[in-house]
């Protein structure tokens, strides 16, 4: 297993979306993805907690980006999720989201993966298993 980058030197998410929303990836690795949110009022509900919609795509992104760690040098990789299931496991009301992805078992063109969402390094808010296919 490679060491992880220090923060200074991870590349960027390479993602519309996610940059948009504020995603920072914190830790890459191989077979190993974190990444990190800062919450503001336009990521919450009419209840006052984090959209589901927030926790799902960060589960989808932090489970797909476990299995697409290259070596500096390397071509960067790619894949489209298959199949994402998530689990709501609580709620609350906090300041930051991370999330977690590793990569279970890899294939030549599937791999498995599980995820998870934790508010403030406290509290376990969601988890996913997924299946993704890498893209040629």
């Amino acid at each position: 297993m490679d060491q992880p980058l220090p923060l200074d030197a991870l590349p960027g998410l390479d993602n519309p979306l996610l940059e948009f929303l504020g995603v920072r990836l914190t830790q890459w690795r191989d077979s190993y993805a974190e990444m990190r949110l800062l919450l503001n009022e336009n990521l919450l509900n009419r209840s006052g907690v984090v959209h589901g919609g927030i926790i799902c795509t960060l589960l989808d992104a932090v489970a797909g980006y476990s299995g697409l760690h290259a070596q500096p040098g390397e071509s960067a990789r790619h894949a489209v999720t298959l199949s994402l299931t998530t689990n709501f496991l609580g709620n609350g009301v906090g300041r930051e989201l991370t999330a977690k992805g590793m990569a279970e078992k890899k294939g030549r063109s599937i791999y498995f993966t599980r995820s998870e969402i934790w508010l403030d390094d406290d509290l376990l808010v969601a988890s996913a298993v997924g299946t993704f296919k890498y893209l040629k």
